[in-house]
């Protein structure tokens, strides 16, 4: 069997803030993403328990080049970088059995979940697919959904995890932390944390069998609604959305797959809005 991985950083063990997980700062964020690269390993180690083979991972964190290869089995691969098509789930196909979401987070608007937020803190102030309020989390396994490949494991924080099985009830959850608000944490010790995402990982894959790919039955509504109206002036030039409030969006299409795309647009060019003028 086949694996895929995304590899998010905030739900990583101990992470708490930004500066934690911002290539751009010198001093914590090098820390840090060895121990995200730890928690992928420890992940992949547990699905070769269970006798994965093939495994791509796909860094999904921020500029997308954060996992460290020294800390991955050298048959590994990964996609690296940004501005990848489908994001977070960039490379997926029919031919995986199953996929992991390690160090996700806690969507826009949920409480007591570390730096909550979707895909863009500045710009997205809630995201809704057919009535349905989205993380990072459900909106990517629907794109994995189109290809009929489940998510068997998710990793992060209590708020993340029980998020996650409200809509995908048989994933194994690796809770590696309580978010206390937005920026503490109650977390397991980083050793810890591995060896229960190891062995979490391991039973998900041993219970594939239980998972389903989850999809969202068209037509599918995709509403956004933006921190602030500039964000919707800028999106509602793309072709087929619709403004239906000051700050929010609408875009309706039967592919899920083309809802996506005009999803990451609509956040891109929403998240131009906001330099300075």
């Amino acid at each position: 069997m086949k694996l895929y991985l995304s590899a998010d950083m905030e739900g990583t063990a101990a992470v708490a803030s930004w500066t934690q997980v911002d290539p751009k700062n010198t001093t914590e964020y090098p820390y840090y993403r060895r121990l995200m690269s730890l928690e992928v390993r420890a992940a992949i180690d547990g699905a070769r328990d269970a006798g994965v083979t093939g495994v791509l991972v796909n860094d999904a964190h921020s500029a997308m080049r954060n996992v460290l290869w020294d800390e991955l089995p050298a048959d590994v691969r990964m996609i690296y970088g940004n501005r990848k098509p489908f994001s977070m789930s960039e490379g997926i196909d029919a031919g995986f059995g199953c996929a992991f979401f390690t160090g996700y987070h806690a969507g826009i608007g949920e409480a007591d979940g570390a730096m909550d937020h979707t895909y863009s803190p500045d710009t997205l102030y809630a995201v809704r697919v057919n009535g349905v309020g989205c993380s990072e989390t459900l909106l990517n396994a629907a794109v994995l959904g189109l290809h009929g490949v489940p998510v068997v494991l998710v990793t992060g924080d209590r708020t993340t995890v029980e998020g996650a099985r409200k809509h995908l009830p048989w994933i194994e959850g690796a809770i590696v932390k309580e978010s206390i608000g937005r920026f503490a944490v109650n977390s397991l010790s980083p050793e810890a944390a591995r060896a229960l995402i190891r062995s979490a990982a391991r039973r998900a894959v041993e219970r594939v069998d239980e998972a389903e790919p989850f999809v969202f039955a068209p037509p599918v509504t995709l509403e956004l609604d933006f921190a602030g109206t500039q964000n919707a002036d800028f999106a509602e030039l793309i072709p087929g959305m619709e403004r239906i409030g000051g700050r929010t969006v609408r875009f309706v299409h039967d592919d899920y797959a083309v809802v996506f795309k005009a999803f990451v647009a609509a956040f891109r060019l929403g998240a131009a809005a906001n330099a300075p003028v």
